[in-house]
């Protein structure tokens, strides 16, 4: 999950999406385009609401208290907790949601396998993440270091990420793709495409089967 960054900068995480409106929005977009809508939903990594709350999702697990505080005055149900060991019962939850989360995770495998449990069969996992294989990921990845961030991070390409979901047990993959420039230079009305490869952030729906 997210590191001490968020914990010391929750401010500054803010101002994040108010400078980079445009990007955000493609983002949500994206998101918004692959999220089933109805259903009892929960963010893991909620963060500070930013996509639960515009999506509908009232359910939210994160480690960091200033990110919580945030989340729940969005009207989230945020509770303490990391993606490894989710503070629910099996099969509670019709959607779960991981936005720039994966990259985070000590233990992703076991974040996903978490996630798979707590879904009812039928339910949808979607992971939006920064693309490592997609050219704009690269450059994001090789300036990281800057960021005060994702300096920690460990960026996926996006098979990599299907092949998380796949060892945890999702299946029947759908792509979105977006920010096919630097975020600070996205504008309003910035394009969402299906697939992978060539947008900076990639969103992805996997399924558990009945």
């Amino acid at each position: 999950m997210p590191g001490p960054a968020y914990e010391q900068h929750a401010d500054r995480y803010e101002r994040w999406f108010e400078r980079h409106a445009a990007a955000y929005q493609a983002e949500l977009r994206a998101v918004r385009e692959l999220w089933p809508g109805a259903g009892r939903g929960v963010e893991i990594g909620v963060g500070s609401g930013r996509f639960a709350a515009p999506l509908g999702i009232r359910h939210g697990v994160e480690p960091s208290a200033g990110m919580r505080d945030l989340a729940r005055a969005r009207g989230i149900d945020a509770v303490d907790g990391v993606a490894e060991r989710l503070p629910y019962t099996d099969a509670f939850f019709d959607a779960a949601l991981m936005v720039t989360t994966l990259c985070f995770l000590d233990d992703p495998e076991a974040g996903l396998r978490e996630a798979f449990r707590v879904l009812r069969p039928g339910g949808a996992m979607v992971i939006g993440f920064i693309d490592r294989g997609s050219p704009p990921g690269r450059a994001y990845a090789r300036n990281k270091r800057r960021s005060r961030f994702y300096s920690g991070a460990r960026f996926h390409s996006a098979a990599e990420v299907v092949a998380l979901m796949r060892r945890a047990g999702f299946t029947d993959f759908t792509f979105r793709q977006t920010l096919f420039r630097p975020p600070e230079e996205a504008g309003e009305g910035e394009p969402v495409e299906e697939g992978h490869g060539r947008g900076l952030f990639v969103a992805v729906r996997g399924i558990k089967l009945a």
